[in-house]
């Protein structure tokens, strides 16, 4: 999942200074789960997006929508049905949706309603913690199913750093160091002799570092 948060609202406000009628479109995908973007959220960002205006003495006109995934074509179209009623559009989705949107729709000034941070997964309710660095590459075979590119501060691939100390990471006391628990549940398995394996040097290429990357499926094209 897509972990993200609300910008604070003064600088969204500021986005939209020159707009008088904007378009707030949530998501029901990711940032919904994490509460972030949401029908609910919708609703409290275009409530505050007009008093913001009426402060400053002057009156904004919200449409509050909420589209399946603004990351797919099929989705975005259902916003041609407000064509001409709004001026620009804030995106409360991650910033796929808000790439989708002023890549398909280059005539309209899209603003990003929120601040992308992680893929990560519910540790507790409310809680949500970071799980995958997305970098094209996954070792989780050898590492028991853990990431140490997401999860270790240093990204490390062959061990613990000397800074950790009781299982903890140096950067924080709350941070478990993931290469103790990539330990613990390798040895609970039987398989800590796979520690033993050098990880040769990582080719970041599949990390997004050699440009934008793009997943072609032939079977599924037309």
């Amino acid at each position: 999942m897509i972990v993200a948060e609300r910008k604070p609202v003064n600088e969204i406000v500021e986005m939209i200074k020159d707009a008088d009628r904007v378009l707030v479109l949530g998501c029901r995908g990711c940032v919904s789960v994490c509460s972030a973007g949401g029908q609910r959220e919708v609703e409290i960002l275009a409530s505050l997006l007009r008093l913001g205006r009426m402060k400053e003495g002057g009156r904004l006109e919200t449409i509050e929508a909420t589209l399946v995934r603004q990351c797919d074509r099929e989705y975005i179209d259902e916003m041609d049905k407000w064509d001409g009623e709004y001026d620009a559009v804030v995106s409360m989705a991650c910033g796929v949706g808000v790439n989708f949107i002023a890549n398909l729709r280059p005539g309209v000034r899209v603003y990003p309603a929120v601040n992308t941070t992680f893929y990560g997964g519910s540790a507790e309710q409310g809680v949500w913690s970071e799980q995958c660095a997305g970098c094209g590459n996954c070792v989780l075979h050898l590492t028991g199913g853990l990431c140490p590119v997401a999860r270790c501060a240093k990204s490390l691939f062959n061990g613990p750093c000397g800074g950790s100390q009781n299982g903890r990471c140096e950067i924080h006391k709350d941070v478990p160091c993931i290469w103790q628990q990539i330990h613990d549940k390798l040895e609970n398995l039987g398989r800590d002799d796979d520690l033993d394996a050098i990880a040769p040097i990582r080719d970041w290429r599949t990390a997004g570092h050699g440009g934008p990357r793009k997943a072609v499926r032939e079977d599924l094209t037309v």
